[in-house]
């Protein structure tokens, strides 16, 4: 996806309900190459300190990955971190429990957590009604390894914040 594409996206999801989740998911999956399951099983204990303040690493545990391969996201990425505070703020503004840390962060329509499978259905609609048709939930997490190579990272070391200094997410 480019980033022309990325931005097409993202002004088309501002567009329809549940605008700033949607927005998060997006850069969550192209800033962060986050999987649909991955996004799905994040607590808002994983983004947030306990001080309210938004952490800049985030672990994925083994049982949240593929390949039950621990590793650290970086939340170091301007836009991201503003969809996302913009997202949190939302959700407490409408009395949800964004306090609770054991709370799913990506609440679906009903107010529970997204299956993989949903949460997948939904990228899949936010790209159509964007008209990229050919797109899927795994889209953003191929743009974000393409941007990691083209900056001449190397993808299967063990990731590490300068990876996303080279691309210029950090």
């Amino acid at each position: 996806m480019s980033e022309r594409e990325f931005r097409q996206v993202v002004a088309t999801a501002r567009t329809h309900e549940q605008a700033n989740r949607n927005v998060t998911l997006l850069y969550f999956s192209v800033a962060l190459g986050l999987r649909a399951k991955e996004m799905s099983l994040l607590k808002v204990q994983d983004v947030l300190a306990p001080n309210g303040t938004i952490k800049d690493e985030v672990l994925l545990t083994r049982s949240t990955t593929k390949g039950r391969k621990q590793r650290l996201i970086y939340l170091t990425n301007k836009e991201l971190r503003k969809a996302l505070s913009l997202y949190l703020r939302e959700r407490s503004d409408n009395g949800a429990a964004v306090v609770r840390p054991d709370a799913p962060l990506f609440k679906s329509r009903k107010g529970g957590p997204f299956s993989p499978n949903t949460m997948q259905m939904l990228f899949k609609r936010m790209y159509i009604s964007a008209g990229l048709d050919q797109a899927s939930s795994h889209s953003g997490r191929r743009t974000f390894a393409t941007s990691l190579i083209e900056a001449g990272a190397d993808i299967k070391a063990e990731p590490h914040r300068e990876s996303w200094r080279l691309i210029g997410l950090s």
